[in-house]
């Protein structure tokens, strides 16, 4: 992730900045963001090294932020930095605010996530989950997750979309469904795209993504013109690890209150096979088989 950005018109409130991401990282502690607590601290809440961590920058620049000397953040970085210091609406509005720039349209997506469903995620460590928007941009998740499914942390552009990628990188994105049940995910895909769009409008990231399909994808473009609404997740479903093979998964889904993101939780009926995988997953992370 880049560590600066296109400015505002609106300059820092350096001191401003700074003394809330300082109270903010005082206010949480290690076991609030799924860490360790680790030795005895010698100051109240989480270490800026911490923080840089959860947020995915590098403790340079986040101690510069608190030390009233660093650049303009962008807003990927207070994205992050929301996320990382688990602020509430409010908060995070602020942060743009104080940083420069205008508070992000609650009624558009945005890679907010909602604390609550951080503070569940964190406490799940032992099965693949991962928080997701309303167009199947992965927002957060956890080890097993990437282990499943692959890291998506390094997705860009319209690519942080699954959506999109299922009907641009067919080869590569489709080959973790059985191919049976690709013209079914297809459809849901397309259906729940519509429903985003309803909601976004036009001039959003949903219609960023229906007008690039439409050109680069023939199926996309005749799945959408049979104009299927609906919002909706498989309850049962078979992955194909590259290593491991076909893995059968039930998915449990735990929306927001606004239902723009989804907490989806993947577990496998114990004693079977796919159980064994999934803890084969969990033990290995992310290395290879």
């Amino acid at each position: 992730m880049g560590e600066s950005g296109a400015r505002d018109t609106e300059e820092v409130d350096r001191d401003a900045l700074a003394d809330f991401l300082l109270a903010r990282r005082e206010r949480l502690q290690p076991g609030d963001v799924g860490l360790s607590t680790g030795a005895r601290r010698r100051t109240p809440g989480l270490r800026r090294e911490e923080v840089a961590q959860l947020a995915a920058m590098s403790t340079d620049y986040y101690t510069r932020l608190e030390q009233r000397r660093g650049p303009q953040p962008s807003v990927q970085i207070l994205a992050s930095l929301a996320r990382a210091l688990r602020l509430s609406p409010d908060e995070r509005d602020y942060l743009h605010r104080v940083s420069g720039h205008s508070a992000p349209d609650r009624a558009l997506f945005t890679d907010y996530v909602h604390p609550g469903m951080l503070r569940v995620l964190d406490r799940l460590d032992d099965t693949p989950a991962f928080i997701v928007s309303v167009l199947d941009e992965v927002l957060v998740q956890n080890d097993p997750a990437k282990a499943l499914l692959g890291d998506a942390s390094a997705l860009e552009g319209l690519d942080r979309s699954g959506i999109h990628r299922w009907f641009v990188d067919v080869a590569g994105e489709r080959r973790r469904y059985p191919e049976a049940d690709h013209d079914h995910r297809s459809r849901v895909l397309v259906a729940s795209l519509r429903a985003a769009y309803g909601v976004m409008g036009e001039k959003s990231r949903a219609g960023d993504i229906v007008r690039a399909l439409t050109v680069q994808s023939p199926e996309f473009a005749a799945l959408w013109e049979v104009h299927e609404v609906r919002r909706r997740f498989d309850d049962h479903k078979v992955l194909i690890h590259p290593e491991i093979g076909e893995i059968e998964v039930d998915c449990q889904a735990l929306f927001t209150e606004d239902e723009s993101q989804t907490l989806v939780v993947l577990t496998a009926a114990p004693g079977t096979d796919s159980a064994s995988k999934l803890e084969l997953l969990r033990v290995i992370g992310t290395q290879r088989v």
